[in-house]
This record gives C-alpha cells, sequence and structure tokens, in this order.
C-alpha cells in the first residue's frame, strides 16, 4: 500500500510537466525579453543621465530612489538569465549575467547563482537553504534555541527590525558577492572579479564627480537603501511563513516546491514589480519557464494541485508580509522566553 503511494507520488510532478509542456508555455519569449531588458536600459541609462543634467542638487536623493528601483528590476533581470529563461545556451545566458549584475549594479552573478540554485533544490530547508541561514536572523525555533552571536540578539524582535534590515541589502549583497570571489569552484573568477571591482571603482567615483561630497553620500544611502528594500521585498513573501523543512522530511520534487511556496496574488501590475517572481509556485516547479508565462500556467497547476490533493496557498500582497512577519515573531519565541 505504501510502496504504491510513494510510486504514484513519484510520478504526480512528471504528469504535470507533460501538461505544460504541451501547453507550449516552455517555449522562448525573445520579443518580450528585448522589450523587457530594452525598458530596464532604458530606466538605468536615464537614472545616470538625471543625475548628470541635475547635478549636485538634492532633487539628486529623488534620482538615488529612481534608481534604486531600477537595480533591482536589472537583478531580476539577472535573475531570468541565471535561469536560462532568456538565452537557450549556458555561455551567453553567462556573459549576459556577468554584465548586468557584476558591472551594472555590483552583484557577482557566479556566487548569486550558486545560491540562488541551491535555494530552488531544497526551499525553506533548515539545513540546505542558504535563504534560511541562521547568520543574522532565526527562521525556525530550533534555530532560534541554538542561535549565538548576532542572531540570537537579533532573533528576539527580528520581526519588527525585518524591513529596517532590507534597507541594508544592497551593501549586504555587495559585500556576500566580493567574499564569493574567494571560493575556488567559482566559475570565471578573474573576469567576475575585474567586473565586480570595475563597478566598486566606476559607481563612487562617477557618484562623487557628479555631486557634492554631502549630497553624493546621501545619494548612496538612498540609493543603496531603496535598492535592498525593493529587491529584498520582492523575495521575502514568497516562502517566509510557509512550512520549514529538516532531514526528517522526505518530499518528492512536487511537493518540496508547491508546500514551501507561496503565490501573490494581484493583477498584471504585479508582474511588473514582482518580475514574475509573484507566482513562486509556478516558477519553483518550472525555473526555465518564461516569465510572462507563469500567469497562463498558474490555473493549469492550481488545478492539478487540487487534483492530487496539495494545498496550493495564493494571498494577497499585504496578507503575504503580515504571514511572513507572524512566522518571524513566532520563531524568534525561544529567545524571547530566555529574557
Amino acid at each position: 500500500m505504501t510502496s504504491a503511494l510513494d510510486a504514484r507520488r513519484g510520478s504526480d510532478y512528471s504528469v504535470l510537466a507533460r501538461r505544460i509542456k504541451q501547453s507550449g508555455l516552455l517555449a522562448r519569449r525573445p520579443g518580450y525579453y528585448v522589450a523587457r531588458i530594452a525598458l530596464v536600459v532604458a530606466l538605468y541609462v536615464g537614472g545616470w543621465a538625471a543625475l548628470a543634467v541635475v547635478g549636485s542638487s538634492w532633487w539628486a536623493l529623488a534620482i538615488a530612489a529612481g534608481l534604486g528601483v531600477a537595480y533591482a528590476q536589472v537583478a531580476l533581470v539577472a535573475h531570468d538569465l541565471a535561469h536560462g529563461q532568456v538565452f537557450r545556451g549556458r555561455a551567453a545566458a553567462a556573459r549576459a549575467g556577468l554584465i548586468v549584475g557584476n558591472l551594472g549594479i555590483g552583484m557577482s552573478y557566479g556566487w548569486w547563482m550558486d545560491k540562488h540554485t541551491r535555494h530552488h533544490a531544497n526551499p525553506n530547508h533548515e539545513d540546505e537553504d542558504p535563504d534560511v541561514d541562521p547568520d543574522i536572523l532565526v527562521w525556525s525555533q530550533r534555530q532560534a534555541r541554538q542561535a549565538t552571536g548576532v542572531a540570537r540578539f537579533m532573533g528576539r524582535w527580528q520581526a519588527f527590525l525585518f524591513f529596517p534590515l532590507l534597507l541594508l541589502e544592497g551593501f549586504n549583497l555587495h559585500v556576500s558577492s566580493a567574499r564569493g570571489l574567494h571560493r575556488s569552484s567559482l566559475k570565471r573568477r578573474a573576469l567576475e572579479t575585474v567586473l565586480l571591482y570595475s563597478h566598486f571603482v566606476v559607481y563612487p567615483a562617477a557618484v562623487f564627480l557628479l555631486l557634492s561630497p554631502g549630497v553624493a553620500i546621501g545619494f548612496i544611502l538612498v540609493h543603496q537603501a531603496v535598492f535592498g528594500l525593493y529587491l529584498g521585498s520582492t523575495f521575502a513573501p514568497n516562502h517566509k511563513g510557509m512550512p520549514m523543512l529538516t532531514a526528517e522530511d522526505d518530499l518528492d520534487y512536487l511537493r518540496r516546491q508547491v508546500l514551501t511556496s507561496r503565490n501573490i496574488a494581484g493583477g498584471r501590475w504585479l508582474d511588473v514589480l514582482y518580475g514574475g517572481l509573484n507566482y513562486q509556485i509556478e516558477h519553483h516547479l518550472f525555473p526555465n519557464m518564461p516569465s510572462p508565462n507563469l500567469r497562463k500556467a498558474r490555473p493549469i497547476i492550481e488545478a492539478y494541485c487540487e487534483e492530487i490533493g496539495v494545498p496550493y496557498v495564493a494571498t494577497g500582497v499585504v496578507d503575504s508580509y503580515a504571514r511572513a512577519l507572524r512566522h518571524l515573531h513566532a520563531a524568534g519565541a525561544p529567545l524571547r522566553s530566555n529574557e
């Protein structure tokens, strides 16, 4: 009886994959990506051009906020490149990723790709998912009970600190990228280093060349804060508050992806704002599916999950963040009880 059930479960994803393939939703969307990349490049270049025109004025801080949005949109394009959604060949995707990631926004494409690949393989797994490492925050009560150092201090009231901490995420990505270059397993390490540090040199040089020191410092702080807050907010509501897995959980691929992911329901404006990551379930099941096809895949996948009895969670923007914050607060409970 059990073996038969396990065999059926093992085939669930293959049945869904055939339906998705037959629907044609895995096909490339070159026109979409040409238009999207052109718009993102225009936003990026237009922001720097506007800064050059405005010069050393406090209006530069408004441009900094706009460029923070542009940087996050570039990162979302890099995300699609890493998943093979844009180009069929890995070499072309890697070259484009190095340009937009390392050189464009100061984020190591190779380091991030390795980290994100491990996240996709084991989402919300306490021991395997790098996105839930208890380095600053704790993501489960087990992690809280074992926490030391910064995580033990921050974990007590981490739900209240979460969004303020995202203001530092832009800086954290730069620091983590630089550290990631020291990994011997990193491919194209020399090229990654040259491109990343080129950004680290050119970016502040351009800012201080165009602006007075005080305005330049304000520009960098606002720019990086908006970049981190926006980018962190696109990833935060998709898994936080969903079940955490451990070595004791033996789930097949479909259930591992669906049960730990949550969609954000809304209109097409959310697709633009989140770069398609609002369809997190669809994206985790078919990570190489082009972003504009995720919306079309949703009814197929939701109906199939209902058919096989797998919970499919979709909620609104506000509720999604509320669930994430409630989960963080509950995870830190053991630390508060020890006060």
